[in-house]
């Protein structure tokens, strides 16, 4: 017998639609619960069924990325966060996630309240974060909206980070007018925790307590979820209180609180309050522990008064989380949130799941039933919807596969110094001084080694129990969505690679992946085209590298009616491990004379470029050259030039090509250089093409011959392609730039922009 709805008035399908759910949802809806919902109910379902929260027109694809390996201690979806077992009993939690519309209308507090969100998912597993990247992306620089919003999310960044004590450790900024309304923030954690006391996003055990415990719960951030799968319009600034308000010393109370609760083994379950919620983790944590619960919105903590129920359980306010706990054991938890000056309020219990049922939720308000929902049908993998989109390859790709280098003159010897200039001060590739000198990577860490210029950010390892190891993390963020648009396929391939070759420059090996999967609307066929085929590129590409998806996030609807989708933009978050500090790698040149070499094979390749794109203005052209058996090969003769101590210095080729690769190894060192071209190649394709699968690396004369020889044993393409020297940038016997001159533009190109 179908139960009664709670006494409310009960809303129709229009309202449904209002609040972002089909009609044929509704109709589930009402098929679900036997009965017409009432409005907490439906605004429950339309929180759960939004885009953020079940990824229902994502799901169907994201199941066919790699999950697995042997050191994978939790599947993507299982827990808040992946984790990866890094050895000596440790393990590394990581995860990314996205704060897009937050932070496209409040871009301070999105921002920050994006940091503390992923900080969350890392710390409610019992892990300790470590470090912090972020991944952003914003339109045409000379607007000023788009430096606003930049003031605004690199100073929401540093507030939050610096405050809440984790460090900062690198991450990449592009800019493009795609962005100009829909600027992406994607926020990246590392935490480390002891193998065997990792806490579960779960609940069961009737009759255990439940417990919100951390901030009060406010109006801010209310339909935060449904705000967020939606496209950003003029509208969207009405929508200001699904922006959530962060307050980083409640969450450093907060992570020691939850570390030292999750230590006295009482804990059943812990998840974090972020999109959501409330009814988020309670339907979650039911769900997954197929019990029920009985809660009584009355003793939540509220910020203000008479609030409604629905927004006291779709309420996004920050520094949040639901705790289930061993019977019995109410006063010790109650203890440990006293001493640390936090809300720790039971709210309700656990229940068993009826008969033939998984578990269902039981919300009261003033003693009234307000809301009756059965978890299962509300979660990701439970009965929310999932659905195959439609989707077809755009009619542009066609004509970017038409672009032909003959198309474009080769840059002429007098075109050097500017062209070198342009790339060297343009935002995309320039110093990223002004935003980075904001943020503190040293905060709270033992690290010494992060602050050395490399492809990827290296952190040692400290436990209390252990002190410093010997082992470090290597991480990094990258995509480069100018090549994901040109192809998806292709582009987000080229994203893995890069992420591993980024970490194997650094002296790592890397180990798994999780991404944020920034798209436009996905009922447009040729967005969710850029979807499906990102998605195959990167399951391919993970496959090939052993690096399993751990999990990440999905956003959809970054697009407006103004500027139309954001490029398509899978950031990929890739997690490495260096176990001997003795193979630290950085990208500097160390010595006047030492010999410069390119690993790999260069290409007559200028597609996609940042010289093409922005320098020559060619918009429309294919994605760059890559082979991945091409790339295999490179990454693993660079392994071995490092481990066997054969090079001082490797550094990438990526965005400016050549040029740039060795110009910041330069920059870096100190030094200039003197290079030569092969005339086999037009000059702007060697110098500026950014075909893949080469890596800039410097070798002391006297290792030259073994260097060399390991490279014929591996059957590498190699080139010996100049020297380092005290000063000037030479190439083919013409000094294109002073070493001044360039300091001067790659230095400080940004922070001029932005004065």
């Amino acid at each position: 017998m179908a139960a009664e709805a709670p006494e409310q008035a009960i809303p129709t399908v229009e309202t449904a639609r209002k609040l972002g759910l089909l009609p044929d949802e509704y109709d589930r809806i009402c098929d679900i619960l036997g009965r017409k919902p009432n409005f907490t109910e439906l605004s429950i379902f339309s929180v759960m069924w939004s885009e953020h929260c079940s990824y229902k027109n994502s799901i169907v694809w994201l199941k066919t990325l790699p999950r697995d390996s042997e050191r994978m201690l939790a599947k993507a979806g299982e827990e808040n966060a992946g984790l990866v077992d890094i050895g000596d009993g440790l393990a590394c939690s990581f995860k990314i996630e996205s704060h897009n519309h937050p932070s496209a209308l409040e871009p301070y507090q999105g921002a920050a309240t994006g940091v503390g969100g992923i900080n969350r998912d890392i710390f409610t597993m019992g892990a300790r974060p470590i470090a912090q990247l972020n991944s952003l992306r914003f339109g045409d620089l000379s607007l000023p909206k788009t430096r606003r919003l930049l003031r605004g999310v690199v100073k929401g960044i540093g507030d939050y980070g610096n405050a809440f004590g984790i460090p900062t450790v690198g991450g990449e900024v592009y800019f493009d007018e795609c962005y100009n309304t829909n600027p992406l923030v994607n926020a990246f954690s590392a935490g480390i925790v002891k193998v065997g006391t990792v806490a579960k996003a779960t609940s069961y055990g009737v009759g255990n307590p439940v417990f919100i415990v951390g901030s009060a719960t406010g109006k801010d951030g209310i339909h935060g979820a449904t705000f967020a799968s939606e496209d950003i319009s003029e509208k969207s600034e009405e929508k200001l209180p699904a922006v959530q308000v962060g307050d980083p010393f409640m969450e450093k109370l907060l992570l020691e609180a939850t570390l030292e609760i999750i230590a006295t083994g009482y804990v059943i379950g812990i998840q974090d309050m972020g999109a959501a919620g409330i009814i988020c983790s309670t339907s979650e944590m039911s769900a997954k522990g197929e019990h029920g619960m009985i809660i009584d919105l009355d003793k939540v903590p509220t910020r203000q008064q008479n609030m409604e129920p629905f927004e006291i359980l779709l309420s996004e306010s920050q520094e949040r989380m639901l705790v289930v706990v061993e019977k019995g054991k109410e006063d010790v938890i109650n203890g440990i949130f006293e001493k640390w000056d936090l809300h720790c309020e039971q709210i309700g219990e656990v229940t068993a799941a009826p008969e033939g049922d998984t578990g269902r939720l039981h919300f009261y308000r003033y003693g009234q039933l307000v809301a009756d929902v059965p978890a299962h049908d509300l979660v990701l993998g439970g009965g929310a919807p999932q659905y195959h989109r439609e989707y077809r390859e755009p009619a542009y790709i066609k004509e970017f596969e038409k672009f032909s280098i003959d198309s474009v003159q080769d840059v002429q010897t007098q075109e050097l110094k500017s062209v070198a200039k342009h790339l060297l001060a343009h935002p995309n590739i320039c110093s990223r001084r002004w935003i980075y000198e904001q943020y503190d990577s040293m905060v709270g860490t033992a690290n010494r080694s992060t602050n050395a210029p490399s492809d990827a950010a290296v952190v040692r390892i400290k436990t209390p129990e252990t002190g410093l190891s010997n082992k470090s993390i290597v991480i990094t963020v990258d995509c480069n969505s100018r090549y994901v648009n040109a192809n998806p396929n292709t582009g987000a391939q080229i994203a893995v690679a890069e992420a591993a070759r980024n970490i194997v420059c650094s002296g790592g090996e890397p180990l798994a992946v999780t991404n944020n999967l920034n798209f436009g609307n996905p009922y447009v066929p040729e967005v969710y085209w850029h979807f499906v085929e990102a998605v195959k590129g990167m399951g391919e590409a993970c496959r090939r590298f052993e690096t399993p998806v751990t999990g990440g996030n999905v956003s959809f609807y970054n697009q407006s009616s103004d500027d139309g989708p954001v490029f398509p933009t899978p950031t990929i978050g890739m997690l490495g491990l260096m176990e001997d500090p003795g193979n630290r790698m950085t990208l500097n040149f160390r010595s006047v004379g030492d010999l410069v070499y390119l690993v790999g094979q260069p290409k007559a390749d200028i597609a996609s470029s940042e010289y093409l794109y922005s320098f020559r203005g060619v918009k429309a052209s294919p994605a760059p050259a890559f082979d991945m058996e091409e790339e295999l090969a490179v990454q693993a003769a660079v392994k071995t030039l490092i481990t066997q101590k054969l090079v001082v210095s490797a550094h990438d080729v990526s965005d400016g090509g050549l040029f740039v690769a060795v110009a910041e190894s330069a920059m870096a060192g100190g030094t200039g250089f003197s290079i030569t071209t092969d005339s086999a190649f037009r000059k702007d394709a060697y110098l500026f093409g950014e075909s893949q699968s080469r890596v800039v690396v410097s070798v002391a004369p006297v290792r030259s011959a073994e260097f060399e020889a390991a490279l014929q044993s591996a059957g590498v393409a190699f080139s010996k392609i100049g020297e380092v020297t005290e000063a000037d940038f030479v190439v083919d016997g013409e000094t294109v730039l002073t070493v001044a001159e360039a300091g001067e533009l790659y230095d400080n190109a940004l922070g001029k922009i932005m004065e």
